[in-house]
């Protein structure tokens, strides 16, 4: 880990030692909450709603810290921080400040939360488990523990993501192999679970962490579906959280999906029947009635 990473390590142990909590809410929840106040009031307006803040609302210390870490940005009289810090089973989890504008923003948002709560309930005991565009990598880290894994890789495109996630894997007090690839194609061998959380979106900024590609955001994840199949290991599992558009009541993902599912055993199941409403004011979702979190687990015969 470099200067910057420590920085922010000893940051975000600093604020489990004093007990702060966040929960991230979506994008748009964000934008109302934070348009409420301009200027923050107490460490979460901080590190959790990104208000700008005064220099003496921080110790000192984490001024050193942050602004070590190029995390530390004027905004105008004030201050403002470039990373949030969010709570999810117990541990903190370093991901980027609102709004996540940049196209290698590491989000954190209620899909974590529901992907990692889909990996936490259904994980089988693995040995050798990857997450794929692990982001903030704390899908990785659930499913690690939950399945008893000896071994946990975590791989993105971006680099941002994989040095956020590196903080965020001593954070959690696990440890993790840290790789550059695009789906499975930096990494060698057969996993016994293969985790993902892709994005889903049709994002006209074609932000990495966001845009899914083909038509309504699909593609990416049957891609990842489609390769992640070939690397199980005997007995192995993918579970993958996505999202799928839904017009006139046919959901775009599943029937891009099922011809690649042909004589595999697999449950597939809408985990939430609405999510980020807001989109479908946007160009491109002109003919989607809802966007569902869905949930595949695929098991190969042992």
């Amino acid at each position: 880990m470099d200067q910057a990473g420590e920085a922010l390590l000893e940051l975000g142990r600093a604020l489990a030692a004093a007990d702060y909590h966040f929960v991230t809410p979506t994008p748009e929840t964000h934008r109302r909450v934070f348009e409420r106040r301009t200027v923050a009031r107490d460490v979460r307006d901080v590190f959790g709603w990104s208000r700008p803040f005064e220099k003496r609302l921080l110790p000192v210390r984490w001024l050193e810290l942050l602004d070590g870490a190029e995390m530390l940005q004027s905004y105008g009289p004030l201050l403002r921080s470039k990373v949030r810090f969010s709570t999810l089973e117990r541990a903190l989890f370093m991901h980027s400040a609102y709004p996540t504008d940049a196209g290698d923003s590491v989000f954190f948002g209620p899909d974590t939360y529901r992907f990692c709560a889909f990996l936490a309930r259904g994980a089988p005991p693995s040995a050798r488990v990857i997450d794929i565009g692990c982001g903030s990598g704390a899908g990785g880290l659930i499913a690690a523990r939950a399945a008893g894994a000896r071994e946990l890789v975590l791989v993105d495109v971006n680099q941002r993501a994989l040095r956020f996630a590196e903080v965020n894997v001593q954070l959690a007090g696990q440890r993790a192999r840290l790789a550059e690839s695009d789906v499975l194609r930096g990494v060698d061998g057969a996993f016994d679970l293969i985790v993902a959380n892709p994005p889903y979106m049709r994002d006209h900024a074609q932000r990495a962490y966001r845009d899914g590609g083909g038509e309504h955001g699909e593609a990416l994840s049957v891609r990842i579906a489609r390769e992640a199949l070939q690397r199980l290991a005997p007995g192995g599992t993918l579970m993958l959280y996505t999202g799928a558009a839904i017009v006139d009541g046919d959901d775009v993902f599943r029937r891009a999906l099922l011809p690649h599912l042909s004589g595999w055993d697999f449950t597939y199941e809408e985990l939430d029947p609405d999510v980020f409403g807001e989109e479908l004011e946007q160009p491109g979702y002109e003919d989607v009635e809802r966007i569902a979190a869905i949930g595949l687990s695929v098991r190969k015969h042992a």
